[in-house]
């Protein structure tokens, strides 16, 4: 039987151990823009506009997605702009580069945008796998979009400041180019970033102790 006492020391235990993880930042993946927008508050966009389309760009260049700032740089070689002048799109003139975006307004929390592939003429190009390393103070996240459209959207909130964000393009039998259309730079909204350890540990020591108290009640 388990007592008011232990019951105590067990539900201070829990509260403790999820305090301890809520310490820790942790990224949240939307895979649309309408849910990735509902998540965060203030957000602003980079259409890319004014990028020199079907030309290179050197790298780093420093832009601004509403009211924040952020760079985006490639490790190696320069920028180029695919898309068309109506819709332009931030890409890179080597397939195996990566697209850095870092150096952001200490507000932002949260990132998102249209990542696909596109040929070596700047145009889209279907069925191309696209690798996302998002990072913050704590860490780093992984995502990939596999066979990925114009459409294809990832969105990541994160609970402390964002550091970078890296796009690559996964290299099929033929050359594909990284590309990043309509970049959002936002804050997370505290309600909307739920903390997966925190509420795991809060959800197994509820469980554990609601166990014990219907022993108890046996």
């Amino acid at each position: 039987m388990m007592s008011r006492k232990t019951f105590a020391r067990a539900l201070a235990a829990a509260s403790l151990l999820c305090a301890s993880a809520a310490s820790h930042a942790t990224f949240v993946v939307y895979n649309t823009e309408a849910s990735f927008l509902a998540a965060v508050s203030a957000p602003g966009t980079d259409t890319f506009s004014g990028f020199l389309v079907t030309g290179t760009t050197p790298s780093p260049i420093v832009r601004t997605a509403g009211a924040y700032g952020y760079t985006a740089s490639v490790d190696s070689s320069t920028f180029f702009g695919a898309g068309t002048v109506a819709d332009p799109w931030l890409s890179t003139n080597e397939a195996l580069a990566n697209i850095t975006f870092n150096t952001f307004s200490p507000a932002v929390s949260a990132i998102g945008g249209f990542f696909f592939g596109s040929d070596i003429n700047g145009q889209f190009l279907p069925g191309i796998s696209i690798t996302l390393v998002a990072t913050d103070a704590d860490g780093s996240l992984i995502e990939t979009i596999s066979n990925s459209t114009e459409n294809s959207f990832r969105g990541f909130v994160s609970t402390g400041p964002l550091t970078s964000l890296t796009v690559t393009a996964v290299q099929p039998s033929s050359p594909a180019w990284p590309t990043v259309e309509d970049l959002t730079l936002a804050e997370a909204r505290a309600a909307a970033v739920p903390e997966p350890e925190s509420a795991a540990l809060l959800l197994a020591a509820l469980g554990l102790m609601g166990t014990m108290a219907g022993r108890r009640r046996n």
